[in-house]
């Protein structure tokens, strides 16, 4: 089938107000009468992660459950045998839609846009897996939409309310290690280039595939796509780097107050013949350069798809976690569950005050929020929206093969010639849509 590119041209720049991953505000719009009052929830994709999720939210009452493989969602199905069933969340969002609040969307990374834009568009309360979308426009455009909409919003970073995360943050925030300028984080292993069909079976009876595929272009179904692996190809998913960026990046995220980088780069440039049209890569080094701004220094962020090690022995830091901040007066490595802090002496900092609240949990945050209460602390507009784009325009450094200027506010790309064909989707007809400003 054709398919048409969105015309960013007509995408109308929005500043919005952009703050830390803690957030005492409040959510400007509430469906439910008060904070006892259950709320309605839709669930989109209920099998595998979205089978966890289900369960963080199977307190309010459960009143629709959607997707497009039988066998996956069978046992949630079976579990919640009261609520409606659907294959498609179009039909499930027009049939049911003045008794749903809320909508938890856990489906594969290139499906998110589309039912997350429906259901705020429609005033529903949004809890989307990570990492927001599947291109950077995307996630601008659902970050603008849940502005402007008033929505309660929460994207899928669950280990944010980890006490030991919150440490961390503390640790770097301290001053203990002095200025920071630089920081490395990154996703370890070499998944990645899967293997390339040979033979396409019949599509399994309990799998809609057309469904599947949703706004993609069609192609055959194949094992090597779905249930797992479409991960790894370009048409569905982003790759371990999207996989993973915005867990790992939310820590110098939270950490340092960062929003948009200025310039994304390659840390190490690919060789043409490296870079599959198809598929992701079994290791990437990238760069996102940031401006000194919002309480913050220039700041230099590396995110890798490779190990760390060299690093932590240059900078003679303890090898621990995913991320090295490297401070004037030492280092801290971090980690989903906490730090350690090395001075230049070789001496350790004496830890600060605990000062970030507890979260109530993750899932409990976005459910006040819809209820009322505090934004949650992964709320797209202030915090997570800038975060899965720029991890989302490190993946399209790469397939460029080469970096660029980032204007934010204008979202747009300066520098490389190659780099517009991956900040936008290609919505095959019958799925296009309009920019919203």
């Amino acid at each position: 089938m054709t398919q048409q590119r969105i015309n960013r041209r007509r995408f109308v720049k929005n500043a919005g107000a952009i703050v830390g991953g803690v957030w005492l505000g409040t959510s400007p719009v509430a469906k439910a009468a008060g904070p006892n009052d259950k709320l309605n929830v839709a669930c989109i994709g209920v099998g595998g992660r979205g089978s966890a999720n289900v369960g963080g939210v199977s307190g309010e009452n459960i009143v629709a459950m959607c997707d497009v493989d039988e066998n996956k969602a069978g046992s949630r199905f079976q579990q919640f045998d009261k609520a409606r069933k659907f294959q498609d969340y179009r039909v499930m969002l027009d049939k049911l839609g003045k008794e749903i609040d809320a909508v938890v969307i856990s489906t594969p990374d290139h499906t998110h846009f589309q039912p997350a834009r429906h259901a705020m568009l429609m005033g529903k309360h949004v809890y989307c897996e990570k990492p927001l979308a599947h291109t950077a426009w995307e996630c601008r455009q659902l970050t603008l939409i849940a502005e402007k909409m008033g929505v309660a919003t929460q994207l899928g970073n669950q280990r944010h309310a980890n006490a030991g995360m919150a440490r961390a943050v503390e640790a770097v925030q301290s001053g203990m290690v002095g200025k920071i300028t630089e920081v490395y984080t990154a996703v370890g292993g070499s998944r990645g280039m899967p293997a390339v069909p040979q033979t396409f079976p019949a599509v399994p009876s309990h799998l809609n595939w057309e469904l599947w595929q949703g706004p993609v272009a069609l192609r055959k179904y194949s094992p090597e796509y779905c249930p797992y692996k479409w991960r790894f190809w370009w048409d569905y998913g982003t790759g371990e780097t999207g996989n993973w960026g915005c867990h790992i990046l939310d820590i110098p995220y939270w950490a340092l107050g960062l929003k948009y980088p200025r310039r994304v780069d390659l840390d190490v440039v690919p060789k043409p013949e490296e870079i599959d049209p198809q598929r992701t890569p079994k290791s990437m080094k990238t760069r996102l350069e940031f401006a000194a701004e919002n309480g913050h220094d220039a700041v230099t962020l590396h995110w890798w798809h490779g190990s760390l090690d060299a690093v932590f022995a240059k900078h003679k830091a303890q090898k621990y976690g995913n991320t090295l901040f490297v401070g004037e007066k030492g280092t801290i490595s971090a980690g989903f569950d906490g730090y350690k802090a090395v001075l230049n002496d070789g001496s350790t900092p004496e830890a600060p005050k605990a000062s970030i609240p507890k979260s109530p949990g993750f899932y409990k945050e976005w459910i006040n929020a819809c209820k009322g209460g505090p934004k949650a602390t992964c709320d797209f507009v202030d915090y997570t929206g800038p975060l899965a784009e720029s991890v989302l325009l490190a993946n399209a450094a790469f397939r460029a093969g080469g970096g660029f200027d980032w204007d934010a506010e204008s979202f747009k790309a300066s520098g490389n010639d190659n780099i517009e064909q991956y900040l936008s989707p290609n919505f095959r007809k019958g799925w296009q849509v309009d920019s919203v400003s």
